[in-house]
């Protein structure tokens, strides 16, 4: 397979689960440390003592940081992950995810007494090509969740769109309430994610649109990390 050559000013989705399709996730901590590990990581100037640290809060203000990517959009689960990153400077995806990968999986075997492999190989990334794709990846990650509520969704909907909705919005390992302006993890994304959707409301009646009929098949599930 040829390996995707990442460019300044593109935009990618990444994503990846836990080897062997096992979590990644096993408690609240662990979801803090991997978005801890967004934030720092995303920092060419940011050198920790070790990359296993413990959690570190993301309001830690670094007076020289250089944004290797801008975080568009992201959506943790117990078993994977989903980003959306623009390239900021030269290998910025790369030195970006390898420290993040690398990162976590140190202070995950760490702090459980493991060995080995947490991910299943290297990070997989999708190049994102044209504006209406970006809006409708957006849209699917952030209605990931739904998957720990009604696994089948994709294929036929929700049953109860009620449950579904609460649901979603009470997700707290998700960019959606960011976009809401809610201030969820507000340090995480780029200022580029507010120019996706330009209203709250319009942003969630786009997202309820697939409750009824799931995923359209013209959105292939090879590029969606299915």
């Amino acid at each position: 397979m040829q390996r995707l050559k990442f460019e300044n000013g593109q935009y990618y989705h990444i994503y990846n689960r836990g080897a062997g399709k096992g979590n990644i996730f096993y408690e609240y901590k662990n979801y803090r440390r991997f978005l801890s590990g967004i934030y720092h990581f995303n920092n060419i100037n940011f050198k920790p003592d070790n990359f296993d640290f413990d959690y570190q809060g993301l309001t830690l203000v670094s007076p020289s940081r250089e944004e290797l990517v801008d975080v568009i959009c992201w959506c943790l689960m117990p078993n994977h992950y989903h980003l959306i990153l623009r390239q900021k400077l030269d290998n910025g995806i790369t030195k970006f995810m390898r420290r993040l990968g690398t990162g976590y999986t140190m202070y995950l075997n760490k702090k459980y007494e493991h060995s080995g492999h947490v991910f299943q190989g290297a990070f997989k990334a999708k190049h994102i090509e044209k504006d209406r794709y970006l809006q409708h990846l957006v849209r699917y990650i952030h209605l990931n969740p739904l998957e720990l509520l009604e696994p089948d969704w994709k294929e036929n909907g929700i049953k109860n769109k009620a449950r579904g909705k609460k649901f979603v919005i009470e997700y707290k390992w998700n960019s959606l309430n960011d976009y809401l302006g809610k201030n969820n993890f507000p340090e995480i994304l780029s200022p580029l994610a507010k120019k996706i959707v330009q209203e709250p409301s319009d942003h969630l009646n786009f997202l309820w649109e697939w409750l009824d009929i799931g995923v359209p098949e013209s959105l292939p599930r090879s590029d969606l990390g299915k």
